[in-house]
């Protein structure tokens, strides 16, 4: 399907598969709203999608500081009268080799961006989803936040982030349905991202015994988005190789 009449907010937007998932939402037409911790990484994000015909607009917003993000709403809402989707992406990784070698503030930063920076967001972002006619809210758990999930080598502050999205968006999905806003959460294990600019992300193997790549990733969250209204997909869980 194409994107072109969605209006897209994504957090964490400055690289990695925030970087990814934006220029290829861009490419299906869509208009992305893109934040990052710096304006100067999201504003290299959306010249990327200028360069190559689509629309962009940068923002800067740390999910670490409640005023940063009411201001990213705020400074969006300046510019459109809606968003349909609000992806919430970022988040930072911390992998650690013992629970008691990382330090302090990292931890704090971790679980502060993660679980609350999300909740946060989401709030802010309400009245521009509830001014949409499909708005859906789309989180980029992990497999971290699973019961049970002990595969992955980040840090115990980013399992206790994932997990709390978890219980977030599990309760928010069940509050928000009589209000047509459906919640969409992804649970991948760790995965490939290739370079969406560049050859490997048409060429990176995506066969049974390979890893889970983002292309696959923003492939179910385009999927999930394009569902007629009746059709909730509450979340995505991926086997791990």
């Amino acid at each position: 399907m194409r994107l072109d009449e969605y209006r897209i907010a994504i957090t964490g937007a400055g690289r990695d598969f925030g970087r990814s998932l934006a220029i290829e939402l861009a490419a299906q037409g869509a208009e992305v709203f893109l934040a990052a911790r710096s304006l100067a990484a999201a504003g290299r994000v959306a010249a990327e999608i200028a360069e190559r015909g689509g629309r962009a607009h940068a923002f800067t917003c740390d999910l670490l500081d409640p005023s940063s993000i009411a201001a990213f709403a705020e400074a969006v809402s300046a510019r459109t009268e809606r968003i349909d989707v609000l992806v919430n992406n970022g988040a930072p990784y911390l992998q650690a080799p013992d629970f008691e070698s990382a330090d302090d503030e990292w931890i704090s930063g971790v679980i502060g961006a993660g679980a609350t920076g999300t909740v946060l967001t989401t709030k802010h972002f309400l009245p521009l989803l509830s001014a949409s006619e499909k708005p859906d809210i789309v989180t980029m758990v992990s497999a971290c936040g699973e019961a049970g999930h002990h595969r992955s080598e980040a840090h115990e502050a980013f399992y206790a982030a994932k997990s709390a999205q978890a219980g977030f968006t599990e309760i928010l999905s069940k509050r928000l349905r009589p209000k047509g806003i459906r919640v969409i959460s992804l649970y991948p294990p760790d995965f490939e991202n290739p370079d969406r600019l560049s050859d490997a992300w048409e060429t990176a193997p995506r066969g049974s015994g390979d890893a889970l790549t983002s292309r696959s990733l923003i492939d179910c969250i385009a999927f999930a988005i394009g569902q007629p209204r009746d059709c909730y997909i509450k979340s995505f869980h991926f086997e791990q190789v």
